[in-house]
């Protein structure tokens, strides 16, 4: 049996599995300088360090950003 790929998460995945928009995670990526780990065709690939970067500094916008009424 072939040994499978590891999943390698690009930009969409990323954003897929956090559960946001791809802009912001396109922004948290250019804002905090965060380099892709390689390319899978012109995709950029992420480490799971940096998708875990990537959810926290999220979340710290989240926190940070003011409540907004209905």
């Amino acid at each position: 049996m072939p040994a499978l790929a590891p999943s390698i998460p690009t930009i969409g995945e990323i954003a897929r599995r956090l559960g946001i928009p791809i802009h912001r995670v396109e922004y948290v990526i250019r804002a905090r300088g965060i380099r892709p780990c390689g390319w899978a065709g012109n995709a950029r690939v992420f480490s799971e360090e940096d998708v875990n970067r990537i959810a926290a500094e999220i979340s710290r916008i989240q926190e940070l950003r003011p409540a907004r009424d209905p």
